[in-house]
């Protein structure tokens, strides 16, 4: 590789494509390099079916993985919530910018919020965590398993702004009262007026690095004595990373995925980082919500943080509660 022919990989969505170009911007402005943006077709674009049957986050990032490593790409950018807590060898998180928006937003017909919704509303959403905090919620809601891209996800609710007059899905069509969706990738491709809600950590934690970006690269282009390095290092926020390290530690004591309803998030306050998370029953009529602070504010510090509080809702039976692997440890 020389610096200045970086080539960027990502999926090839609409979502995927218009973050990696901001991000590839940010990158080039700092080391003054061009950089190509390569689109990767993964096994989650291509296979049909629920993501929490198909294998889960990894569906999307290994073959991206597979492209850093055998040299296809210099570095892949990942949505971080898609991206498995397992590390691979020869492969580093370079960078993790600056965290979008983590809420989950909800889009609804006529305006309506979460509360507003009529009696057995229809609302789709393709995640368990999503579904589960839903019905914590809202009981009465039918949860319809919905997957696509986010226009296709956006077709499926009637007059919703911005929503194109064809079908996105032959025969599925302005057929739901509402879907659920990250606020930080509608953001990312404009179509934030569609949210007529965005909802509140205490109805709906996201996912673990939800509104997070993850730059993985090689091992070796971390040095800062490379451009590529000195620019990966100058994206990163730190504060982004103690967040996202302490959620993703929690994950992976769980030993977790998308199948699982588990909900976290992080926050940098003062000097003093602070950890929520809520493990809820797939039916919604059961959950576990506990936090946990520490004033560690470094990347181990985060990791024991996220590793204490998983102890503690495995103690109180969280496993039990959401059939995790961890409890097994």
């Amino acid at each position: 590789m020389t610096t200045s022919s970086v080539k960027i990989g990502t999926r090839g969505s609409k979502l995927a494509l218009s973050q990696t170009g901001q991000i590839v911007d940010q990158l080039s402005a700092v080391g003054g390099f061009d950089a190509d943006i390569i689109a990767i077709k993964t096994d989650g674009d291509v296979l049909t079916g629920p993501l929490s049957q198909m294998g889960g986050t990894g569906v999307f990032a290994a073959e991206l993985r597979a492209a850093v490593l055998d040299g296809r790409v210099d570095v892949a950018v990942h949505s971080l919530k898609d991206l498995p807590t397992v590390a691979v060898q020869g492969l580093a998180l370079g960078a993790i910018p600056f965290r979008a928006d983590a809420r989950d937003a909800l889009c609804a017909r006529n305006g309506l919020t979460l509360s507003e919704l009529p009696q057995g509303a229809s609302v789709g959403t393709g995640s368990p965590r999503r579904a589960a905090q839903l019905l914590a919620a809202r009981p009465d809601l039918l949860i319809v398993d919905i997957r696509g891209n986010v226009e296709t996800r956006l077709g499926r609710v009637p007059g919703l702004p911005g929503n194109p007059v064809k079908e996105t899905v032959p025969g599925k069509v302005g057929d739901l009262d509402a879907v659920v969706l990250a606020a930080a990738g509608l953001g990312r491709i404009g179509r934030l007026e569609a949210v007529t809600e965005f909802l509140s950590s205490e109805v709906m934690l996201p996912a673990p690095g939800q509104g997070a970006l993850a730059l993985e690269c090689r091992t070796e282009s971390t040095e800062l004595t490379g451009v590529l390095g000195q620019s990966l290092a100058a994206v990163d926020d730190h504060d982004t990373r103690l967040a996202v390290t302490a959620e993703r530690a929690l994950l992976a004591r769980l030993e977790a995925g998308c199948a699982a309803p588990v909900g976290a998030l992080a926050r940098r306050k003062g000097s003093m980082l602070h950890l929520e998370t809520v493990v809820v029953s797939l039916d919604g009529t059961r959950s576990l919500r506990l936090k946990k602070a520490t004033d560690g504010l470094t990347t181990v510090g985060a990791t024991l943080l996220g590793i204490g509080l998983a102890e503690e809702l495995l103690a109180a039976g969280a496993a039990e509660l959401a059939d995790l692997a961890g409890s097994s440890k």
